[in-house]
């Protein structure tokens, strides 16, 4: 069974950020679980919302999951720079991530101000 939720692009870039997040945190080094584990929630979040947000049945319903989704990428930023700052990642990988954020951002405020535009 496929679920609506999983054809929109911005879900699937998502999905495809949290399984990169989740790689790169296995190797954070001892002591840095705590930024280990915020970062892969903030990331999964991010995914997580889309989808709940895109199987409920008012506009309202879905905005408030969208933001929180959105919410979950701002989350990710200074998470990010941290682990950057601490060398735990390195600046590509840090450049990459910051990238997928902001095309996931830009691509998150289309669907949100397209809410307004749907009939439903």
């Amino acid at each position: 069974m496929t679920f609506a939720v999983e054809n929109p692009k911005v879900y699937q870039k998502a999905v495809d950020f949290a399984d990169e997040i989740l790689a790169a945190t296995e190797q954070f080094p001892r002591g840095y679980g705590f930024l280990a584990d915020q970062l892969n929630r903030a990331a999964v979040s991010i995914a997580a919302n889309l989808a709940e947000g895109n199987g409920r049945f008012t506009k309202p319903d879905r905005r408030q999951f969208f933001g929180i989704a959105r919410g979950s990428i701002q989350e990710c930023i200074p998470l990010l720079e941290l682990a950057a700052r601490r060398q735990i990642i390195d600046a590509e990988q840090h450049e990459r991530s910051r990238a997928r954020l902001e095309e996931l951002g830009r691509m998150l405020s289309g669907l949100i101000n397209g809410l307004d535009q749907r009939a439903r």
